[in-house]
């Protein structure tokens, strides 16, 4: 037998025994004369040819070449030839002779025939219980393979000219966008992809270095003519934001954050119109940072340290670090201190996919409107600790916010003790309305101290759920509800509406955000246009109940009346213009018109 016949010939044989070396000799002696075996079926190892192309097929595992090309079949190890082509045979031997092509076949087998013209040149059976047949004989159960058909859909057609446009189309038209970059990038650049250099490893191969230092922030100037609280003032002012963050590792670094063109809540300024300006400019400068402070991962650090994975995650920070819970709601403050957190926890038990649980303390610029009679005192001198803990549940088809702190009084507040509770549940129902509600409650033994607060947020679902947003948010206050920290000194209402909030910058007039024995809301409608604008239409009201408390809550009805536009002119400059008139029942109208350009960088 001639390998240049058949080529490449290979065998794969399970054993080699004396009757094999019979049978093959003698499967060279009629290759060599010429005979012609007759079909026959087998059981475990069978070969077929037609037309000088032998195929296979077998019970185990099987082998077919097709146009020159080596597939897998299941079950043992045949051999096929196509075109010249011979592929893996075991077990035991068999070859079939067709026109003129010499094969052998062993007691049993079978030879399968296609039509010359078939577009498919491999033999086709069906196995079962290690028996072969043929595509007629076809056993209870199995299925008739269709050999006329390409068992393969075809390839993607494209056009001649490939069209890189209708290529984005497929994703709304979308492509990248290019942040503007930080002032000032030293080392590993932040929010960039490719190749890196290697890391160093002086914290241990399992921490590696990745040091970068960055410059970020924005910069805020606005033009403002504002009628606040009898005060009527037309002014220039600006403000500066200055993130300096400090990478260290994946997950250690250094952070500090700088306003220093503002002292507390002045900022530099030019009033220049207005019954009540002093027409002239104010230069404000404070800087000492606002926040400084190391966060970090212990699992991360341990297995640096260790050269060990972990196993566990474990995030903390320390130094007078941001603290922001409740959307802002219940905490927006900068608290000297730690807070450590565990999350991605799970409990089969209670049915919770996921939460995480954090743990914080202050030890100054405890920041509490109420409970702290000097709040700039607090800035410098140790009169009040915090203690808390707040988790975030997965939970009962939505999303829980729930959380405990404690205020603890010194040297004029020696003794004070006020407790703050806070829950919240969103959740989305029948694709119509996204809810949040929120529970607020504070009880001391402080004057003034116990309040109970109730916010329920609503959205509709519209027919353009990314653009077209209509909103609904209420509210009812009994006492005297409180943040647990807040240091800007904004109520408990900050965020129900546009009309609550202020511009931390021109002194921007607001509805009386403390929600001390009122109701109200607000109702508005937010118009997003192509995502690239928005624009907001809103009123809002608040109705005092019962005896007010002398300089917490509103003494009469208020009634607010807000827009604001918003649009980037750039990716790094952003234009915005808000107006206001407020009807205060019993006093003096407020009312205020700014408009702002912004530029981050």
């Amino acid at each position: 037998m001639t390998s240049e016949a058949k080529g490449n010939l290979r065998y794969r044989a399970g054993t080699m025994t004396a009757l094999a070396t019979i049978v093959l000799v003698a499967g060279g002696y009629d290759v060599m004369s010429g005979a012609t075996a007759k079909p026959a079926a087998a059981a475990s190892s069978n070969e077929a040819s037609k037309g000088g192309k032998l195929t296979a097929a077998a019970a185990s595992s099987n082998e077919t070449r097709k146009g020159g090309k080596l597939t897998a079949a299941p079950a043992s190890s045949n051999e096929a030839d196509k075109g010249g082509k011979l592929t893996a045979a075991a077990a035991s031997s068999n070859k079939v002779q067709k026109e003129g092509m010499s094969m052998q076949v062993s007691p049993g087998a079978s030879r399968v025939d296609h039509a010359e013209d078939s577009p498919r040149s491999d033999a086709h059976y069906i196995v079962k219980y290690n028996t072969v047949v043929t595509s007629t004989q076809v056993p209870p159960g199995a299925s008739q393979v269709d050999d006329t058909e390409d068992l393969f859909r075809p390839g993607p057609q494209y056009e001649q000219k490939y069209n890189a446009e209708g290529q984005v189309d497929i994703y709304g038209g979308k492509s990248a966008v290019k942040p503007p970059r930080p002032l000032l990038e030293l080392g590993r650049e932040q929010y960039t992809s490719g190749e890196y250099d290697e890391s160093s490893t002086l914290f241990g191969e399992l921490n590696p270095l990745l040091p970068g230092l960055s410059i970020y922030g924005d910069w805020r100037t606005a033009v403002a003519y504002n009628n606040n609280n009898g005060k009527d003032i037309a002014q220039i002012a600006t403000r500066l934001n200055l993130d300096v963050d400090f990478k260290i590792t994946g997950t250690e670094r250094i952070h500090a954050f700088f306003t220093p063109l503002q002292d507390n809540a002045k900022f530099t300024r030019f009033e220049f119109g207005g019954g009540d300006a002093d027409n002239k400019f104010n230069f404000e400068f404070d800087p000492n940072p606002q926040t400084l402070f190391f966060e970090g991962d212990a699992g991360a650090i341990y297995s640096g340290l260790s050269g060990e994975q972990a196993g566990f995650d474990l995030p903390f920070t320390v130094g007078l670090f941001p603290l922001f819970l409740q959307n802002g709601i219940w905490a927006n403050d900068a608290i000297l201190g730690g807070a450590v957190s565990i999350p991605a926890k799970n409990s089969a038990a209670l049915g919770l996919a996921n939460f995480d649980v954090t743990f914080f303390a202050a030890f100054d610029n405890v920041d509490n409107q109420s409970v702290i009679s000097n709040v700039s005192a607090n800035r410098d001198n140790n009169i009040a600790n915090l203690y808390g803990v707040t988790a975030f549940i997965d939970a009962f088809d939505g999303y829980i916010e729930t959380g405990y702190g404690l205020i603890q009084g010194f040297d004029e507040q020696d003794g004070l003790l006020t407790h703050f509770l806070t829950a919240a549940y969103s959740r989305r129902y029948y694709n119509t309305l996204s809810n949040t509600t929120r529970l607020f409650g504070n009880f001391g033994d402080g004057k003034d101290n116990d309040g109970f607060a109730i916010i329920s947020e609503n959205s509709l679902i519209s027919g353009l759920p990314s653009t077209l947003l209509p909103y609904a948010n209420f509210f009812v206050g009994f006492g005297a509800p409180q943040p647990l920290v807040d240091g800007n000194g904004a109520g408990i209402l900050k965020n129900v509406g546009i009309n609550f909030e202020t511009d931390a910058l021109t002194g921007f007039p607001k509805l009386n955000d403390t929600a001390s024995n009122a109701w109200g809301g607000a109702i508005g409608l937010q118009y997003l246009f192509n995502l690239d604008q928005q624009l907001v239409f809103e009123v809002a009201t608040v109705q005092p109940f019962g005896d007010p408390i002398a300089g917490v809550g509103a003494e009469d009805p208020q009634y607010g009346f807000g827009v604001r536009y918003q649009i980037p002119i750039t990716n790094a400059w952003l234009f915005r213009a808000d107006a206001t008139y407020q009807i205060i029942e019993g006093g003096e109208d407020n009312w205020g018109i700014r408009s702002e350009l912004r530029r981050k960088f």
